[in-house]
């Protein structure tokens, strides 16, 4: 990776965070009689566990989960060790014959004790195996870790118990119907009062995500930024992607939390890798911490693959017996969900999102079926079928043909082929889209490679896809695989990448005060990050080095801003907001002018009829449904017009959607507000309302909240597709090696900033020049009237008006004006800062 001039910086001077030597205590009491909240030394650790807490439904769910646990991992060891060395086997199969009988004459009947060993000689079996005992051992030694671990969160979480009660007001049985935005909305509130973080006089939304997401949000930049070795090319398979748990775990603890990384606590860097004086032998210390790493994962790797076959085994044998099919049902890969995750969304937020785009991803993929392999998996099924039933027919007829052996193992084998050639053969009623459903895809997962635009029907675009999303069958295999591989990754494809981490963490690594250190890309700051294919140009002072990958700098702004309403973003970014705002109302006035807003048509009614007026998605399938009929006679470029507008007036008539589709009892409405907003806690607006009509007025301000982000990342990836057919560059999805290598020069740098910005463009999408369309000077009489009158959004060159963002990121009229934070303090003197260290 390339070392750039721009190294570790700092938003605004702070003290340190925690005194010396409190970095390991998580409440700090001060003497007096202050709020036992006051001044939380390890906020990381506190919003995290407040955080997780809430996730699993409050103190009792969580005890009870956590104990189970324990009890599994007891379960797991103890019934392999007596299923080796405490059962008969010749007896078990009848290889020896068992007679209780007193009477030689009498039948056989072996009972299942009869194949269990006497306690003595099970236990003279398990003293013999040296190996075994080495296991239990080992396993009984990393058992009371556990258990040690376990007492000691127990302890942790019940100061989080007597958090939620005390402070927020919220109690435990209460909790698993509130949303998080509501909680966080009252941690917000309470800092003026029992001043969890002393540095601050105010917490904000950012401040709280970036304490939960601060390692999570470096994960995602490098991924992004292709630093980590987890794309490989491999003789017989091609592209191939391996990323597993075992791999992030060591990752991690390479990088953040293990002995002798780079963080010195959950909040700071260290302070060596700030500077790049001496980048060269840190990195070497980097090298020779992963080689030995690489080398217990060797030593330790016949312990880890026993337990996962055996986990495996216990976790997944059953539900193939149940369900064969299973197995070929795919889930989001571990890749895919790094890939796919904004920069600053918790866990529950991501799954939402991939959750709903998980139906149209199966639909997609499901488009592949090999015509050839649905012939011979209807063939395999009928001749397996015939046999089965014949043996299904004896059976009926007497029941004794069970006894003859092999016979029931016959049938077994026989019913899962028959399910697994089933999962090979498409219902013949189903009618595939494939461009449609990458459509549908792309409004739930907000990211995606330019070339597959225009290419959903080839099978490249297939394979990178199933990248993202893997059969289940897939995942289980590459975790079984895990522990031999991750060695050979991490000694022969991390070890050489050491210089490009040091230069990484360093030109990456901001220092917020009463936040810490944290990547700089989760900032999203625009002109820091942006990149100028993703609406930012102009406003973004970024090289390609600097530049965030596939618009991530830019969606994941936009997806925090409409997940928190009440976060006040700083100015870079709400510039980037209002020409945001001033491209829908002008995009929007095309498709009215145009008659061609949200269009009646078969495919568009049909759809519609599927869903309720009242859901915020049918607004999706209505812009889909239109795009893709209205699209039909057009060529490429009209049709990418078409559907940029149409995405325009979708967005632009959400916020009154919102406030027609008010609950008529729950809500506060104002003359022209819209919805309450997400964060806001519905409770407070009903003094009658129960906890369940405060989760379902959650729940709907959600829905909103998720189906605007979703109109919005179709609206920018068709801007992007615009900007990319005129201008031409470099594939984003196959990145060249060049972009992370560490022998680029400060010349090229610098040639790389005076040059014109190469910009990413579709290969698929030839260059032409598209003529905007014109617009119309006047609006119809009931556009005006619904968007109070607007006379002139058409026009291009209009200049920036204040704004303020309404809930769920609406947008207000031009009239009203924007709340601005305070600009950042400069430095006082740069005598204070530490050398190589620039002031922002």
């Amino acid at each position: 990776m390339a070392h750039l001039e721009t190294q570790y910086q700092r938003l605004e001077s702070s003290s340190t965070e925690s005194p010396p030597g409190g970095g390991d205590l998580l409440v700090h009491v001060p003497e007096g009689a202050k709020s036992p909240w006051h001044h939380i030394e390890n906020l990381d650790l506190f919003f995290s566990r407040v955080y997780n807490l809430h996730q699993k439904n409050g103190f009792t769910c969580m005890l009870i989960g956590e104990i189970f646990e324990l009890m599994q991992f007891i379960f797991v060891v103890a019934f392999t060790t007596f299923l080796i060395s405490c059962v008969d086997y010749d007896i078990l199969f009848a290889n020896k014959a068992v007679n209780h009988s007193q009477h030689p004459s009498e039948p056989i009947k072996v009972t299942l004790p009869d194949a269990f060993l006497p306690p003595n000689v099970c236990s003279a079996r398990i003293q013999a195996n040296s190996f075994l005992i080495c296991i239990l051992v080992i396993a009984g030694v990393f058992w009371i870790h556990r258990l040690v671990k376990f007492i000691y969160n127990i302890c942790c979480y019940w100061e989080i118990h007597s958090f939620y009660i005390n402070a927020l007001r919220i109690p435990m049985s209460n909790l698993p119907y509130y949303t998080w935005q509501e909680v966080q909305a009252r941690i917000v509130q309470i800092q003026k009062e029992h001043q969890i973080c002393i540095h601050k006089k105010e917490l904000t939304e950012l401040d709280i995500y970036h304490r939960i997401l601060r390692f999570k949000n470096y994960m995602v930049a490098m991924v992004n930024k292709s630093l980590l070795p987890i794309r490989f090319r491999l003789p017989l398979l091609g592209d191939t992607v391996f990323y597993t748990r075992g791999l992030k775990y060591n990752f991690e603890l390479i990088f953040f939390w293990g002995p002798g990384s780079l963080f010195e606590n959950e909040w700071s860097l260290k302070a060596e890798y700030k500077r790049a004086g001496n980048r060269l032998e840190l990195a070497e210390k980097i090298s020779t911490r992963i080689l030995w790493i690489g080398i217990a994962n060797f030593l330790l790797c016949p312990l880890i693959l026993i337990w996962q076959i055996l986990y495996a085994f216990f976790s997944y044998t059953e539900i193939l017996k149940r369900e064969p099919g299973s197995l070929g049902a795919r889930c989001w890969s571990l890749y895919g969900r790094c890939y796919l995750r904004h920069f600053n969304e918790l866990d529950h937020e991501l799954q939402s999102r991939l959750s709903k785009g998980y139906k149209p991803a199966s639909k997609y993929m499901n488009c592949f079926i090999s015509p050839l392999l649905t012939i011979v998996a209807k063939n395999v099924a009928f001749f397996a079928g015939s046999i089965l039933a014949v043996l299904i027919a004896l059976t009926i007829y007497d029941e004794d043909v069970l006894a003859v052996e092999h016979v029931l193992t016959t049938v077994t084998l026989l019913g899962v082929g028959i399910t697994v050639c089933r999962s090979f053969i498409p219902d013949q009623h189903l009618v595939f889209c494939p461009e449609q459903l990458l459509r549908v895809i792309l409004a739930h997962i907000h990211y995606m490679p330019d070339h597959w635009q225009g290419n959903a029907h080839r099978y490249e675009t297939r394979d990178e896809f199933a990248q993202l999303f893997q059969y289940k069958a897939v995942f289980i295999l590459e975790e079984l695989l895990s522990p031999i591989i991750t060695p050979l990754i991490l000694i022969i494809c991390l070890r050489p990448k050491s210089l490009d981490i040091v230069d990484f963490f360093r030109n990456f690594t901001v220092e917020v005060v009463g936040v810490g250190d944290t990547c700089s890309f989760a900032q999203m700051d625009v002109r820091q990050h942006g990149h100028p294919a993703w609406m930012s140009a102009g406003k973004t002072e970024a090289s390609i080095y600097q530049q965030a990958e596939d618009g991530k700098t830019e969606l994941s702004l936009m997806h925090f801003a409409i997940t928190n309403p009440k976060w006040q973003p700083p100015r870079e970014s709400t510039a980037f907001i209002g020409f945001l705002k001033e491209r829908v109302h002008r995009d929007s006035s095309v498709a009215l002018a145009q008659q061609a807003v949200l269009p009646e048509n078969a495919l568009f009614s049909s759809i519609q009829s599927l869903q309720s007026e009242s859901e915020p998605h049918s607004l999706i399938a209505n812009v889909i449904a239109g795009s893709s009929v209205l699209g039909f006679h057009m060529g490429r470029d009209g049709q990418a017009s078409r559907h940029l507008s149409e995405v325009a007036s979708a967005l632009r008539s959400f916020s009154p959607l919102q406030s027609a589709q008010q609950p008529s009892a729950g809500f506060q409405t104002g003359g022209s507000s819209a919805m309450t907003a997400s964060g806001a806690d519905a409770r407070t607006m009903s003094s009658g309302s129960s906890a369940w009509e405060g989760q379902l007025q959650s729940m709907i301000l959600s829905e909103y909240a998720s189906t605007e982000m979703s109109l919005h990342a179709l609206y920018m990836h068709e801007l992007h597709k615009q900007h990319a057919q005129l201008e031409p560059e470099r594939h984003t999805w196959h990145r060249r090696e060049s972009d992370e290598s560490g022998e680029s020069t400060h010349e090229e740098l610098d040639a790389q900033r005076g040059a014109p910005v190469p910009l990413p463009r579709s290969a698929s999408y030839p260059f032409s020049s598209r003529q905007p369309a014109e617009e119309t000077a006047t609006l119809q009489t009931g556009f005006q009237r619904r968007y109070g009158g607007i006379t002139d959004p058409g026009t291009v060159h209009r200049a920036p008006s204040h704004f303020s963002r309404l809930p769920l990121g609406g947008w207000a009229e031009d009239g009203q004006s924007a709340r601005h934070p305070e600009p950042v303090p400069e430095e006082s003197s740069e005598d204070e800062l530490p050398p190589q260290i620039h002031k922002v």
